[in-house]
Order: structure tokens, then sequence, then C-alpha cells
């Protein structure tokens, strides 16, 4: 078997799928030969979940005039942590129960150490798997975003970035202090946490649309990605005063320079390197030769990206512009779009997956006051995106509300926010339940929300008149003057 599928069972602590989590030296001594094949069986098993689960929403979804992403997420929601308890992952060492592996245990005759191993080796192969998904997403949206217009819209994407940044993170730490009395730390952490985009899942829902390549869709999408590098830059800066209690002024200009810099390096060398690709791809004579050195490069710019510790996902968005402006663009959309089918649904059922809805039972005494604050927080989460789309400048005709909307999901990126700050030991538990009642609301309001505004804004539209060509030969008899 493959090295990974070793480093996977190596002798780290293990979370039992009955709950717990086991460090006894016996793990050691279980053999790698007795567990690898079950492993590969138990993500299959697990797999076949995803696809079923993110098939069934996306349908339901698709029939009532719901974007199908929609339904991949409620899909994650149901085979999760909150309901059937297919899909689970152990980290965080809390009692965790996967019914998945315990179907395992029954077919099976492994040792519960063994079975200890497939469970954290399952887990970390379909959670490899969903962030090769949501970078093979942007990747995706890359290609079929129109670097021009872009670099167009730049300065409003600039615009709706940093206000969308500013306005939720000022107005949610100011009213955290004022108005529940959180200390400055704690209040700046949840602030912060309000920052977020959640690129992908907007992104979806505009190529569901097809308004990925409109002026609002691609307002959207540069925002976002600006977004993505300011919310990686304020995450750095409140990660680091949690810890000292001081912000380190150096590691914030590193993570502004390497930003720029990537980004704007990237796209320019990028272009003056792209004839190349296609002359090296026009030479070779093997099957895949186009997806594969598209692959490569897209994979090569993410880990550029992930190593000056940015985003992988941005080096993959940046790939997909690139190649997007050259004669092989076509190609490679036809070819990476099969591999998205096949890798997106693994993140977004992923995403609902780890969403865990029991912070939102009322009758829990211990979730109030996080409720209580989350009210206050998804107020403070939409209204400051919102605002954002209001602040375009220049561009008559469009749709600002669709544009505050688009930047209203804070997905799996306001998640991360979250787990940073519980594992800093900043937060307390009824403002971290806030934070994720925060990010379940927005993260599931903004795609229907997305298509509400953007019918509402093409059904107050003027008609266009029929151009002469589109019209029949019998409107062109009927018609005044027709001979």
């Amino acid at each position: 078997m493959v090295d990974w599928m070793s480093a996977l069972i190596g002798s780290s602590p293990m979370v039992l799928p009955q709950g717990g989590v086991n460090t006894s030296p016996w793990l050691a001594e279980v053999s790698e030969a007795e567990v690898e094949p079950v492993i590969l069986a138990s993500v299959l098993l697990s797999l076949i979940v995803i696809y079923l689960a993110a098939k069934i929403g996306g349908e339901l979804c698709a029939r009532i005039n719901l974007p199908a992403v929609l339904g991949e997420l409620i899909g994650g929601v149901v085979v999760g942590v909150s309901a059937f308890h297919l899909i689970v992952f152990p980290e965080g060492g809390g009692e965790v129960q996967s019914v998945l592996m315990q179907l395992v245990d029954m077919t099976t005759s492994l040792s519960p150490e063994a079975l200890l191993r497939v469970f954290q080796g399952e887990s970390e192969v379909i959670s490899v798997l969903a962030e090769l998904g949501v970078i093979i997403l942007l990747f995706e949206i890359g290609l079929e975003s129109d670097l021009k217009e872009l670099i167009r819209v730049g300065p409003q994407a600039a615009v709706v970035a940093i206000i969308g940044v500013v306005a939720p993170f000022a107005a949610g730490t100011i009213g955290l202090i004022a108005l529940f009395g959180i200390g400055t730390i704690p209040a700046v952490f949840a602030g912060a946490a309000l920052t977020a985009t959640s690129i992908g899942i907007t992104a979806k829902v505009l190529a569901e649309m097809q308004k990925l390549s409109s002026k609002e869709g691609q307002i959207i999408i540069g925002a976002a990605v600006l977004d993505d590098v300011l919310g990686i830059i304020v995450l750095a800066v409140v990660a680091s005063l949690a810890k000292t209690g001081e912000i380190e002024i150096l590691n914030v200009v590193y993570l502004v320079a390497g930003a720029a810099a990537f980004l704007v390096g990237s796209i320019f060398i990028g272009r003056l390197l792209s004839p190349y690709f296609v002359a090296i791809v026009d030479r070779m004579q093997t099957r895949g030769q186009v997806i594969i050195s598209a692959l490569i490069f897209a994979f090569l710019l993410a880990y550029i990206a992930a190593a000056i510790q940015l985003e992988a996902i941005l080096g993959a968005f940046a790939a997909g512009l690139i190649l997007a402006e050259t004669s092989k663009h076509k190609e490679i959309e036809a070819q990476i779009s099969p591999i998205a089918d096949i890798l997106v649904p693994v993140f977004f059922i992923t995403v609902g997956a780890r969403t865990d809805l029991s912070v939102l039972n009322p009758l829990d005494p211990a979730n109030r006051a996080g409720l209580v604050i989350a009210s206050f927080l998804v107020v403070v989460a939409i209204i400051g995106k919102v605002i954002a789309g209001f602040a375009i400048f220049g561009q008559p005709g469009t749709n600002r509300l669709a544009v505050g909307v688009g930047m209203i999901p804070r997905g799996e990126v306001g998640l991360v926010f979250a787990g940073v700050g519980a594992a800093s030991g900043v937060l307390s538990e009824s403002l971290d339940a806030a934070i994720i009642v925060m990010v379940i609301f927005t993260t599931f309001l903004a795609p229907p929300l997305l298509r509400v505004v953007f019918d509402q804004d093409e059904s107050v539209a003027p008609p266009l008149a029929t151009p002469p060509e589109m019209e029949t030969p019998e409107e062109v008899e009927s018609s005044p003057g027709a001979s």
C-alpha cells in the first residue's frame, strides 16, 4: 500500500468511535497490514454516503428552485454530527459516535485498537479529499472568470472587501463589549470571525445560476478573494493578540506583502509564461496531457500560496485566471468539470457534516446565553456585508443588494475562526456557540437569498427588443412594410 496510508495509521492518540480518547501503547503494536485494507473499505463506504447525500439533497433543492449547493450542505448536516452520525470527524478529542465505524466493527474481526486506526485514517482521507475539492472548485471558478473584467471592477471589489471586513468587525467588537460586557480580547476574536466570506459557497451558487461572468458576479468573486486575504491577516493578528496580548507588527507586514506579491506576481509571471505552457502541451502525445499539465500548474500555485501562509485556494484561483487566457481554456474547462463533480460535493458535505446544530437548542440552558449573543452576531454579520455591497461606485445598473448578499456566507472560513478561538482558550462556551450559530445561519441563508435578489432584479428589468435577425418568417411577413 502507498506510503500516505502508512502515515495515516501512525501512533497518534485516537478517538474511540464509541467516545473518548485512547492513548494506549497497544496502538503502536497494531499491524499495518491488518488495517490498511479496512481503511480503504471505510473510505469507500464514506464516499457512498457522501455522494448519496449530495445527490439526494441537491436534487430536492433543485426541484423547488433552490441552489443545489444548499441541498448538499443540508445533506451533510443529515449524515453528520447533528443527525445520523454517518460522517464524523475525531478532531478535538471529544466523544464521537460513528455509525459507519460501528458497521465496520460488525463486519470485520478487527481489534478495538485496529478499529481506532481505521477511524482516524478514514477521517483524514475524507478531510484531504474535501480540501482537494475546494481547491478544484476555485481553480474551476478561476477558469470561468474574466481576468480583464476582474481588473476592471477591481476598485469596486476592493471597496466591497474592505468595508465588508471593517464594518462587521467594528460593529461586532464594539457591540459585544458595550451590550454584553464581554472582554476586549474575546470580543475582538468574535468580531474577527464576522469578517470572513466563504468564496467557495458563493461561487458555486453563482455558477449554478450562470451569474459568475456577470458584473455582479465578478465583483463578488474579486471582493471574496480580497476578503479571504484580509481575513487571513485579521486571523493572524487576533491569534497573536490572544497568545501574547500584543500584535506582532512584523508578522502582519509579512502577510500583507506576501499576499500582494503572490497575487500580482503569479498573475503577471503566469501571463508571460502561458504561451510556453500551450507550446509544451501541444508537443505532448500522451493521454490527458492538457488536464494533467493544468493540474500541475494549479497545484504548484496552491502549494506556493500555502507555503507563504496564505490559503491554497488563492493559488488555485490564480492558476485558473491565468489559464483562462490561453487557447486551451475551453478544453481545460471541459476536462476539469468531471473532476469537480467528483470532489466538490465531498467539500460541501463535509462542511455540513461538521455543523453541530445542537447549539441551536433553546431548551438546553447552556445554549441560551450563546443564542442571545448569536442573534446579535447574525444581524451584524448580514448588515455588515450588505452595506458593503451598497458602497459600490461608478457602476450604474449594478445589483448592489446581490453583491452584498453574495458576501454573507461564512461557511468553513468562519468555523476556522471559531476553532482557533476555542483552541486558544480565549472564547467562552457561550461565545464559541454564538459564533457557530452565526456561521450556520449565514451559510444556509445566503444561497436561497442570493437567488431571490437576482430573480427580483431580472423581474424588474425592461424586456429586451427582439433583434431583427431573431424574428421568425411569420413575424416578418406580418410586420408593417413587409411585401
